[in-house]
């Protein structure tokens, strides 16, 4: 099965387990596991904006960094930039945050509040290089969309 065909078959089945849930925690949580068994990843998971930071969020994979700030790291930055960053070597990427020294490719999609703040970014980090492209971009900010209009955040 191609990347393209397992999204298109998961993301349907992500909306249905997320539709009328409004814990943050919960479908984060959930949504995590369901990408992470889909997909493998070594890390996936979300980092939630609190102030000027970002702080460790539900997750699958081995332990992770507690705070992030804004523009630091792939997921700072962001954050900062209000925009999905792909990393095909991130020790390629300037200020790279190691949380792992196993990570060698890295997404981190923006997640919105209905006002359009971010209020989360979801961060999916990889132990090959070149792991995420433009199909990951589309179907991961689709996503986000949808946790967007589900979730109550704050």
């Amino acid at each position: 099965m191609t990347k393209q065909e397992k999204y298109e078959e998961l993301l349907p089945q992500v909306l249905g387990l997320i539709e009328g849930e409004t814990n943050a925690v919960s479908v984060m949580a959930n949504v995590a596991a369901m990408l992470h068994d889909t997909f493998g990843w070594w890390w996936t998971g979300f980092y939630t904006a609190s102030g000027d930071q970002l702080e460790l969020g539900p997750f699958q994979g081995p332990v992770a960094c507690y705070r992030i700030k804004r523009g630091r790291g792939v997921c700072g930055t962001a954050w900062e930039r209000n925009e999905t960053v792909i990393v095909p070597d991130v020790e390629q990427f300037p200020g790279h945050i190691a949380c792992s020294s196993l990570s060698r490719s890295e997404i981190v999609v923006p997640v919105h509040d209905p006002q359009g703040a971010v209020v989360a970014v979801l961060d999916i980090d990889s132990k090959d290089l070149g792991t995420f492209d433009e199909t990951d971009r589309i179907y991961l900010e689709k996503l986000a969309s949808a946790l967007s209009k589900t979730v109550v955040w704050g």
